[in-house]
């Protein structure tokens, strides 16, 4: 456990924040982007979204969480990038800029669902994958990277969602590593479960 509640809430060069829904996740990256931008008139910080619109209520979804961003997060700038979230890391990390991914499990879905497309873009995703670790390595400036852990429940019974949830564990597992603080939201309370920041 953290001593303080001010360490938990330091700026790490990468963290990954994992929970369920609701838990708190996208709560405490505004938290800390907002903090960032609070410390100097220099820090910049942008969130880099990868939720895709199928629907109405994805479309309404994503609306109400721009207009609640904006409220919570005034400086916090969005870009949004479905596929290609590397690339965008790379084009803008900086010392002074803090991103901020939401989240890593939509991007997994956009690259292996729907299932029946899943096959064809297997080797597109681990190539992805594998770009996107080492740009999160690489990266210059702070990071902060949303996930769902969705591994804790009964198995699927489907091999489709199987194969999703193993592939999410294992981009969880590779995230993790490369990350100097990893946080587990439960119930809107931030559990420790690494931090080298």
């Amino acid at each position: 456990m953290y001593a303080d509640s001010e360490l938990r809430d330091t700026i790490a060069s990468c963290e990954l924040i994992l929970g369920g829904q609701k838990s708190g996740k996208s709560r405490r990256a505004e938290m800390l982007a907002r903090k960032w931008l609070a410390q100097c008139d220099a820090h910049r910080a942008s969130l880099i979204a990868t939720g895709c619109a199928w629907d109405d209520e994805m479309r309404e979804r994503i609306a109400r969480h721009q207009r609640d961003r904006a409220a919570r997060v005034p400086g916090l700038a969005t870009l949004e990038e479905p596929r290609d979230v590397a690339q965008m890391i790379t084009a803008h990390s900086r010392a002074e800029h803090l991103l901020v991914v939401d989240c890593l499990t939509l991007w997994l879905t956009n690259w292996l669902m729907p299932a029946e497309s899943a096959g064809q873009s297997e080797g597109g995703w681990a190539a992805q994958c594998a770009l996107f670790v080492d740009a999160v390595r690489d990266a210059p400036g702070p990071i902060i990277l949303v996930g769902n852990e969705i591994g804790l429940g009964v198995i699927p019974m489907g091999r489709e969602v199987r194969a999703f949830v193993d592939a999410l564990g294992m981009l969880n597992q590779q995230v993790a590593a490369a990350s100097t603080r990893v946080t587990l939201m439960v119930a809107g309370l931030p559990l420790p479960l690494k931090d080298k920041a």
